[in-house]
């Protein structure tokens, strides 16, 4: 079986100890690889909480509001924009291996795709199983956009990201982002990613303009424990998306849910996610969040 050997990256782990996370090794982007004008959202949460779905329907909302939007899925399983799109993408690797990794030789159609509304698609994908950094094809992705000039009109650029963050290349979205939103259910596994999360934007944001924005709730009755949570930390719910089985159908039609027919609660969730992306491009203050000790969340968290 061939395995797929990627080329040198533009990325560098050359941080101190200390300097950006404390004991941390971080990947550092080319900084002369930058988005632009663009207001930059990374939508970060725990693997399975909704991340794609939530990310899709926030890149239609801003669609909705006149916004020239572009949605990077940035995930192995490429699947953050099917909704969009209709279809499973080829992934920027997936691309640039077919050209031995010589970018000139690609065309925008070849790695980004129209979707709903005109949102503009790509699936930056990932590097082979354990062979990899994830902060390479983070800046590989963002290289070949600017390469052909197609951040320039763009006025939303949406990174929704994979699960849990563990190292550094997860975090590669971060130093692009203007503002980090956390999607979390009312749980105790997914509060705990979201605490991890809440210390790499902290890390990110010692060298870096990204900046907490807020909470998302999602597939949730209630939201008690995240308020515990928001309350001990100094974070603010953004928006709040019950577990309603439209949204689980819009998945499996392969839609948003700007696209499904009239259902139980669908008019409240689509008009949450109009307020919401408004509320993003309006913008606010960062929210200075403080992160809690493992033990702590545990002991926070529950019933008296």
């Amino acid at each position: 079986m061939n395995s797929v050997v990627l080329p040198n990256p533009t990325i560098r782990t050359t941080r101190a100890r200390g300097e950006d996370g404390e004991g941390s090794l971080q990947v550092e982007l080319d900084p002369s690889v930058k988005i632009g004008t663009a207001k930059v959202f990374a939508i970060y949460g725990k693997g399975g909480i909704g991340k794609s779905t939530t990310s899709s329907n926030l890149s239609a909302a801003f669609s909705k509001l006149g916004k020239r939007v572009l949605q990077i899925g940035c995930d192995p399983k490429h699947d953050s924009t099917f909704t969009l799109t209709k279809k499973m993408l080829p992934t920027v690797i997936d691309v640039l291996e077919t050209v031995d990794f010589h970018s000139e030789e690609l065309r925008p159609e070849d790695f980004v795709f129209t979707g709903y509304n005109g949102v503009m698609c790509v699936e930056a994908g990932g590097p082979p199983a354990g062979t990899g950094c994830g902060g390479y094809v983070v800046g590989q992705t963002v290289k070949l956009l600017k390469e052909h000039h197609l951040l320039e009109d763009t006025d939303v650029v949406i990174f929704d990201v994979l699960g849990d963050v563990v190292c550094g290349g997860f975090a590669a979205p971060l130093q692009h982002a203007d503002r980090a939103m956390i999607v979390t259910a009312n749980d105790f596994d997914s509060i705990f990613a979201m605490n991890r999360i809440v210390q790499a934007i902290g890390a990110k944001a010692k060298n870096y303009q990204v900046r907490l924005g807020g909470v998302i709730a999602n597939r949730s009755a209630e939201t008690d424990q995240i308020d515990k949570y928001n309350a001990k930390t100094g974070l603010k719910l953004a928006a709040h998306f019950p577990d309603l089985d439209v949204i689980r159908r819009s998945r499996l039609k392969k839609s948003t849910l700007f696209e499904m027919d009239d259902a139980p609660g669908l008019a409240a969730v689509q008009n949450e996610y109009m307020r919401l992306a408004a509320a993003m491009w309006l913008g606010g203050d960062p929210l200075p969040a403080v992160p809690m000790k493992d033990r702590d969340i545990f002991d926070l968290l529950g019933y008296d």
